[in-house]
């Protein structure tokens, strides 16, 4: 198995990391900020998953946690909203493209090298607001990752997940239609076995102390080529909003 980095405070580095997943986002990590490279539909969909949870937890002034953070785009926008945001990821190549955006757009972001697990075991119930979206169904235990980001928060805090549903829908949509036929992302970046249904990601943040508010599904329109929050319509894309219970 390739070698992970590990964060330079010496932070173990938790067995829950595919790496042929990080090493197929790091191939990629110079493109990250080209909005017609393959991660155009991050650069399209983060109005809207921005939107989304500045409605509901108000970013300005609050520490916010971005889980899976990538070269940045959704931890720079909440910055932008007055956040004070940290980005963690296990891609030193994201990280540093991160980080040379941050520093040329005069943002600041604490990028860091470490995994969920890790950051929780060192900084429990330190964030007002979590998020950890499209990242969920990269990683070999989505369960864990939860758990994490549920000990991360403080109670009553904020936390945010996307990921994609495991339907025939799905399937269609995001494989066949996204890497195949729109093209709109590299073919093999998902792994329909590992698409999550809403009754499992209920269930497991149920488990980490998380009170579920909220679910909304992200819909594209391959004519339009838009794509827009639906409530009612979770068969692809969807995001869950949800409360850390007050112990």
């Amino acid at each position: 198995m390739q070698a992970i980095p590990q964060d330079s405070t010496t932070h173990p580095i938790h067995d829950n990391v595919d790496a042929a997943e990080v090493a197929k986002f790091e191939a990629l990590a110079s493109r990250w900020w080209d909005p017609d490279s393959e991660f155009k539909p991050l650069h399209e969909i983060n109005p809207l998953r921005l939107d989304f949870i500045d409605a509901r937890s108000g970013l300005a002034g609050k520490r916010v946690l971005d889980v899976g953070c990538g070269g940045g785009i959704l931890s720079e926008s909440m910055a932008h909203r007055g956040a004070h945001v940290t980005g963690i990821d296990l891609g030193e190549a994201p990280l540093g493209v991160a980080r040379l955006h941050a520093e040329e757009s005069g943002i600041q972001v604490d990028y860091r090298c470490v995994s969920v697990e890790a950051l929780a075991a060192e900084q429990p119930g330190h964030y007002d607001v979590v998020t950890c979206m499209e990242m969920l169904e990269h990683v070999p235990d989505p369960a864990s990752v939860i758990r994490a980001c549920s000990a991360l928060v403080r109670p009553g805090g904020y936390v945010f997940f996307s990921t994609l549903n495991r339907t025939p829908k799905s399937y269609a949509f995001a494989i066949l239609g996204a890497e195949y036929v729109l093209r709109l992302l590299p073919r093999g970046t998902h792994d329909y076995a590992k698409f999550i249904r809403p009754s499992e990601m209920a269930n497991w943040a149920r488990n980490a102390d998380l009170e579920i508010h909220e679910q909304t599904g992200l819909t594209y329109n391959p004519l339009t080529r838009r794509y827009r929050l639906v409530a009612d319509d979770v068969s692809v894309n969807y995001m869950m909003y949800c409360r850390k219970v007050n112990q």
